[in-house]
């Protein structure tokens, strides 16, 4: 969740006709308590993250509350993220559970994806990998990265469905596209095996590189073996000893054996 980043879009755009961010706190604030449900929404996002007012969560989550209870989806999600992480509010999974599962009735993708996940780790709810499954694609189909790739590694492992390499590659592929580095080391993994697709090692060099280049140490290790045996690029001893050096500093143990072993510090 980036309620910061999301709120600071529309933020700016609105802004552009108040004096300061306290105007337009003002105006905002009067609205809301004249129950007007998007205004509360809003000022919930402006105690959150401190714009035109000190941070407030405690405020926020009252006025996050207010808007979720007129059926505000976005305030919905909001309000469960809060029960959830516990911030203005006591941890409450199940109330968590409940606003999640309101607002993805509501076609939220964020709250499809995060009432998935409380269905999968049983989080204020019975485990139901199915429902699990269908919630996470329901915020897949609307593009959500984070969900694709979820989809992709259920149909990976079968969990809540039947595996199904093929829409595994297909879903890692769409969330990969999307700069998700977990998506694009995933996406790698099956053009190195060829599973869901033909094998093509320079394709999973290609999707190793995109997720190493994003700290990923699991990828910087993989991207490292393929530098150093030459598999999909020529050899190159120094940027196998780059990367897999970058993955062990990143706490990857594999990276840090391979590197003694092989006494990659004399290139």
């Amino acid at each position: 969740m980036n309620i910061r980043f999301l709120f600071l879009i529309v933020f700016q755009l609105v802004f552009l006709s108040y004096n300061t961010a306290q105007d337009f706190f003002s105006s905002i604030k009067k609205s809301a308590e004249q129950g007007d449900a998007h205004d509360q929404y809003v000022l919930g996002n402006m105690y959150f993250i401190g714009e035109g007012v000190l941070p407030n969560k405690k405020q926020a989550f009252y006025w996050y509350k207010k808007s979720a209870e007129q059926g505000n989806a976005l305030a919905q999600f909001s309000l469960g993220a809060m029960y959830d992480t516990g911030e203005g509010v006591l941890t409450d999974k199940k109330q968590a559970f409940y606003w999640y599962k309101k607002s993805a009735e509501q076609g939220d993708a964020r709250a499809q994806l995060f009432l998935g996940k409380m269905y999968w780790k049983g989080n204020g709810v019975l485990t139901d990998k199915k429902q699990a499954f269908f919630w996470i694609k329901k915020s897949a189909e609307q593009g959500l990265a984070d969900a694709q790739f979820s989809l992709g590694a259920m149909y990976d492992f079968g969990e809540g469905v039947l595996t199904d390499k093929k829409q595994a590659f297909y879903w890692y592929k769409k969330s990969a596209e999307q700069r998700l580095a977990d998506a694009q080391f995933a996406l790698g993994i099956m053009y190195y095996y060829g599973e869901g697709v033909l094998t093509d090692k320079k394709q999973a060099f290609y999707w190793y590189k995109k997720s190493a280049e994003q700290g990923l140490a699991d990828a910087q290790f993989s991207l490292g073996i393929m530098y150093y045996y030459g598999e999909g690029v020529l050899t190159d001893k120094k940027q196998a000893a780059f990367w897999i050096k970058k993955s062990y500093e990143n706490g990857y143990e594999e990276a840090k054996e391979f590197w003694e072993e092989y006494e990659l510090w004399n290139y």
